[in-house]
């Protein structure tokens, strides 16, 4: 009797109002909070393109504000797809949150709201102080998202209020106690699957926006303006000749060797931009301004006109390991970069050449590189075709013998003349040499590293080496411990492009070793000497292992 007394006191004590139910609930209804203010945001922002996301803007402060070691992390985890995982983890951490403020919200609903209003401040901030973002964009996209995510955990949280009661075998506190019917065991169940039918609707509605946005970006006024370019006719001379006899000739043709043209979908891919900029050449121009004596500004279509010269040029990523395949030799377009800097006329102090790009990311190289005869273009075309969104269109910057991450600025917005001790690239305080010339290198292709091959037959050892600005006057290559033998190279598009080489072997039976080395045009050989990519670019010689069977 006295143990029934007690139950129905304990019954009768207030209970916090607000969102309840059980602590599993809970947290699915600040998941899905979070889920609905994030593809809220995202819906909203996608009209106001190029401006990002808020999932996209967050992880680019992160980018932006990361210790070396955080990124050098990413890459060694994650290769090439750093980039996706962080926009994923960026999710995957706000939906935690998003669960840790639902559980929060239980008992205490003006913490859960303000922690997405937090959430929504957050978003503003990165939106608006991002280089293609507008504050209008961050204002709207985020205001929106906190009103969504606060209005679902509210309203989940209601559904869930009844379920809590009835745990304890409570009648609802708003039912009248005379002639009420008492909860029973039964309710919870009932409860948790309305609970569960308005999650599912959220959830699906969410993932439902999310795509809807991401389609809105893809139909971007870019890509249709792209596709409308039509390049003038530009003949390419010799080269073209000289370029299909290197696809056709014994070095060129053999199985598994790199192509001396890559094409546009398959060369490489390495830059900060976690989406690809959307950049209507309509609205575009590059300005060249700094160290001159007249600022200059030219649009698309003044670039479109003076587009003429047409060169092969290997560029390379010095993120690049010994034998990897962050490396690419196309044939680019543009105008050269020194008759835009004489018109704006370079003062003699000027000793850097800095550029940006319309996403905020930035590079710089001495000047004296664009002057010293190696090939330097604001490019507009790669392989006879404008440049593709993902390689910088509408404009960007190629220049020889300079890894990308101090010269290569895809979608290029402008370029200052300043001195070397006045500005530092991106990747500069980030730990990477201030100087990045490319490396000689060489790569083995075919075989390919701990592979068979058939034992007294001639295999053929072949692959591309490159030292852009100087070529290559030499290949050798030795199997196991012999003598190092030279290889025969294949047609040469100029000094500023790759190579191919093959060398026929007659293999043994048994396990070999075969590395290669080049000579660039200089007559220095390529180090022996290992070292990482990291600060100024990989050494070391390109070594794999096969077996003869």
């Amino acid at each position: 009797m006295k143990q029934l007394e007690a139950d129905h006191q304990d019954a009768d004590r207030p209970r916090a109002a607000g969102p309840s139910g059980t602590r599993l609930t809970a947290a699915l209804g600040g998941v899905l909070a979070a889920a609905g203010a994030l593809a809220a945001g995202e819906l909203v922002a996608s009209f106001a393109t190029p401006s990002p996301g808020p999932v996209v803007a967050v992880a680019n402060r992160v980018i932006d504000n990361a210790p070396v070691w955080f990124v050098e992390l990413g890459k060694s985890v994650f290769g090439l797809a750093d980039k996706p995982a962080l926009v994923l983890g960026t999710i995957i951490l706000s939906l935690v949150l998003g669960a840790v403020l639902g559980v929060a919200a239980r008992t205490r609903p003006a913490v859960g709201i303000a922690g997405f209003v937090v959430f929504g401040f957050v978003g503003l901030v990165s939106i608006g102080t991002d280089a293609q973002g507008s504050w209008a964009a961050a204002i709207t996209a985020s205001l929106v998202a906190v009103v969504v995510g606060v209005g679902i955990l509210l309203f989940l949280g209601s559904t869930t209020r009844v379920t809590r009661e009835a745990e304890v075998g409570l009648r609802p506190r708003s039912v009248p106690t005379s002639g009420a019917p008492v909860a029973s065991p039964t309710d919870p169940p009932v409860s948790r699957r309305r609970f569960l039918s308005f999650a599912g609707v959220i959830g699906v509605t969410a993932a439902v926006v999310a795509a809807s946005s991401r389609e809105i970006r893809n139909r971007s006024s870019a890509a249709d303006a792209r596709a409308a370019v039509e390049l003038t006719p530009a003949s390419a001379g010799e080269l073209e000749e000289v370029i299909a006899d290197a696809r056709t000739g014994p070095v060129g043709s053999t199985p598994g060797v790199s192509p001396i043209i890559v094409p546009n979908d398959e060369f490489y891919l390495i830059d900060t931009a976690l989406t690809t900029p959307q950049v209507d050449p309509a609205n575009w121009s590059l300005t060249i301004k700094g160290m001159v004596d007249n600022e200059v500004t030219y649009t698309y279509d003044d670039l479109l006109e003076r587009s003429e010269t047409i060169v092969p040029v290997t560029l390379s990523c010095v993120s690049n390991e010994v034998g990897g395949n962050l490396v690419g030799n196309a044939i680019w377009r543009g105008v050269p970069l020194t008759d835009l800097l004489d018109e704006a006329g370079v003062r003699p102090e000027a000793t850097q050449i800095a550029s940006r790009s319309v996403d905020g990311w930035s590079c710089g190289f001495p000047t004296e590189a664009a002057y010293d005869g190696r090939t330097s273009l604001v490019a507009v075309g790669m392989n006879g075709e404008p440049l593709p969104l993902k390689h910088g269109f509408p404009a960007r910057l190629v220049v020889a013998g300079l890894y990308g991450y101090v010269s290569a600025t895809k979608w290029l917005k402008e370029i200052e003349l300043t001195t070397l001790e006045d500005f530092d690239g991106y990747w500069i305080p980030r730990g990477w040499s201030k100087l990045g010339p490319v490396k000689t290198q060489s790569r083995i292709d075919t075989p390919n590293n701990r592979s068979e091959v058939a034992a007294g037959a001639d295999v053929a050892i072949a692959g591309v080496a490159w030292a852009p600005d100087r070529g290559i006057a030499k290949v050798e290559v030795q199997v196991d411990e012999g003598e190092w033998q030279e290889a025969t190279l294949g047609e040469s598009l100029g000094p500023d492009s790759w190579i191919q080489w093959l060398l026929p072997w007659a293999a043994t039976e048994g396990t070999h070793t075969i590395q290669v080395r080049a000579t660039d045009g200089t007559g220095t050989t390529q180090t022996s000497t290992p070292a990482p990519p990291a600060p100024s670019g990989a050494t070391g010689w390109h070594r794999i292992t096969v077996e003869a069977v």
